[in-house]
């Protein structure tokens, strides 16, 4: 998801954001090169959270408060390519979806804002594959988990089935099953792997428990009381031991230096964001919260790992480098899909015109290739058990 800052003579959005840790609605500050610096909050909370999210990132991968390395010899890393029966009638319309503002959605539920279409897939495809990178350190590389042999796996917010997939390859004795509000636009999947039109928030019907389930960027989707009800059921549908993992991404755009200039639209792109969930009463925050809300489901040995994920492929570590080309792409694919419901919807000071979000995005796209931009957003991994 992202943020969106209006044209400059535009009234600001009005205060949201109520998660733990959002933001606080104020113009966009510098900070140190020591600090990221990060739109739309005043300068004693951006110190405090980004001091203790950066100490997190030490525990886990070594970068502490040090910026991630710059690398001076590199070739550009922007592309900038913007880059007739009842059940047939209701399969027809899932398959059809409902098209809004040129975009796709599910008929399942209309409040969810992101779309279910070709661009939209090919976007998850490169947010699998930049995770898979920022993971290439873990002996596996699609879950932090400790299950070695599962039986039986849940992948909630499937999209394209990509994650899905791959683990019905890596353990060909699993039986995966992934779930979305649309017919997913894979053709073939492996034998044990099974994509399936479900909406979580209906009773669960699945006659087995799960080892494992799995949730990545449900950001925006549930509300607060929707969110209880979901790690609920998680929790219930599990295997004693079995364990449930999600990866959200922090919406904000920040650098370790003052390559982000505070006036620019990248920086305000997430506050926007943040504002606009909040007006919709599904909060974007959900990185900050996960892990208490897994805890207080009944989950046990909950951990969390939070690290960058750089914007361009600016750093200098090779790793680091090829997840920032990949993320660059699942930005500028993404924007769109990204922005246009929330802001058509809940933008402020007014819902937006579908026009306005495409010259939005057009020029937060546009600065996106700037190359002398160090940028980055955070992106946490939460994995918890349930008691034997």
């Amino acid at each position: 998801m992202a943020d969106t800052q209006q044209e400059a003579n535009a009234p600001q959005p009005a205060n949201a954001a109520s998660e733990p840790a959002a933001p606080t609605q104020q113009a966009a500050v510098t900070e140190p090169a020591h600090e990221p610096a990060i739109a739309g909050e005043d300068e004693s909370t951006t110190a405090a959270v980004v001091r203790e999210q950066i100490d997190e990132v030490a525990a886990d991968n070594g970068q502490g408060q040090e910026a991630l390395e710059i690398d001076d010899d590199r070739d550009s890393g922007f592309t900038g390519d913007d880059s007739a029966s009842d059940t047939t009638s209701i399969a027809s319309s899932m398959l059809r979806g409902h098209i809004e503002n040129g975009r796709k959605y599910a008929t399942l539920r209309d409040d969810y804002w992101g779309p279910s279409d070709d661009q939209q897939f090919e976007t998850m495809d490169a947010g699998h594959l930049l995770y898979l990178i920022l993971n290439s350190d873990h002996h596996n590389m699609l879950f932090r988990s400790p299950v070695p042999h599962p039986q039986h796996v849940l992948d909630i917010g499937t999209g394209p089935g990509t994650w899905a997939i791959d683990v019905a390859d890596k353990f060909p004795e699993a039986i995966v099953n992934g779930v979305d509000l649309y017919p997913p636009p894979t053709s073939w999947v492996p034998p044990n792997c099974y994509l399936e039109v479900e909406d979580v928030l209906q009773e669960w019907t699945w006659k087995h428990k799960f080892d494992l389930i799995h949730l990545r960027l449900m950001l925006g989707a549930f509300t607060e009381e929707q969110w209880r009800d979901v790690y609920r059921k998680c929790y219930e549908n599990l295997a004693p031991g079995g364990w449930i993992e999600e990866v959200e991404l922090d919406v904000r755009v920040m650098c370790d230096d003052e390559s982000l200039r505070p006036d620019s639209l990248i920086a305000g792109w997430g506050q926007n964001f943040l504002d606009c969930a909040e007006r919709a009463g599904r909060s974007l925050a959900t990185q900050t919260t996960m892990k208490s809300k897994m805890e207080h489901a009944g989950f046990v040995d909950v951990q969390d790992q939070l690290f960058k994920c750089p914007i361009g492929a600016w750093p200098k570590n090779k790793t680091f480098k090829e997840a920032g080309r990949i993320n660059f792409h699942h930005w500028s694919s993404g924007l769109d899909g990204w922005a246009m419901f929330l802001l058509t919807k809940f933008g402020a000071p007014q819902p937006w015109s579908a026009d306005e979000v495409r010259v939005y995005v057009a020029k937060v796209r546009q600065e996106l290739q700037n190359p002398r931009l160090h940028i980055y957003h955070f992106t946490r991994r939460v994995w918890g058990q349930k008691p034997l």
